[in-house]
């Protein structure tokens, strides 16, 4: 992985600690609205380190690929993942 491997790592292990508080606030019963507040929350972290590590991809892994046939099989990569990140 060439992203940021320490600010990646920072952003997952955030998000970590804020499941497992969402994770309590149901064991606890606590409101709807503000366990949904805090689950989209950690879905935001979640896409912050995506965003960080296929921004990374790109730069690197794409643009130093070493044939037009290694990019073009590592652009089609992303439009595959991006289909499923868009649906």
């Amino acid at each position: 992985m060439v992203a940021d491997k320490n600010k990646v790592l920072n952003i997952l292990k955030t998000a970590r600690g804020q499941l497992d508080a969402v994770i309590k606030m149901v064991e606890d019963d606590r409101y709807c609205i503000d366990i949904s507040h805090q689950i989209m929350a950690v879905d935001g972290l979640l896409n912050n380190a995506n965003r960080q590590v296929l921004t990374a991809h790109l730069k690197h892994c794409v643009n130093n690929a070493e044939t037009e046939s290694d990019r073009n099989e590592k652009v089609d990569e992303l439009v595959t993942l991006m289909s499923k990140i868009l649906k």
